[in-house]
């Protein structure tokens, strides 16, 4: 069954409880590593493997998400600046233990690339905060391996 969230903003991501930052680096530039995320969103599964379905909603204004296990969200798009930043929030989910939901996907140049930090910002109970930081390395190789395959799906592409 589905559970509202707390919302919260884009501060979220410098207050939350638990945060979780992760960064790695792609060879395409920033306009299209955004594209990737922001307008390709039904790609995700492609390289995001806990990604199993990723489908825009409200005329690109949310998403709906499911990830391995069963876990779903229904987002709403928070910030979405071309080439730079693009966020959202979780507004209900079937995760037990989430009160609130924020992730922010930075995007910066560097060199002829882009480096891609992740921000996933989150509340909850003092079970799913401990769950959190358990398995706070299995979210960093998760994110580090789907950036990889970002890079490699974005490279097949890219002129």
């Amino acid at each position: 069954m589905a559970r509202r969230l707390r919302t919260v903003g884009r501060d979220f991501t410098d207050s939350a409880p638990m945060r979780l930052v992760f960064a790695a680096e792609v060879s395409a530039p920033p306009d299209v590593v955004y594209r990737a995320l922001a307008d390709d969103v039904a790609s995700w599964p492609s390289w995001f493997t806990a990604v199993t379905r990723a489908t825009p909603t409200d005329g690109g204004a949310g998403r709906e998400v499911r990830l391995r296990g069963g876990v779903r969200f229904r987002e709403t798009i928070v910030a979405t600046e071309p080439g730079s930043c693009y966020a959202y929030r979780v507004d209900e989910t079937n995760a037990p233990g989430l009160r609130a939901l924020l992730e922010e996907w930075r995007l910066t140049p560097e060199g002829s690339g882009t480096r891609v930090q992740w921000t996933f910002a989150a509340d909850g109970t003092g079970l799913f905060r401990l769950v959190l930081s358990l398995g706070r390395a299995g979210v960093g190789r998760s994110f580090r391996d789907a950036v990889r395959r970002l890079d490699t799906r974005l490279a097949a592409t890219t002129p």
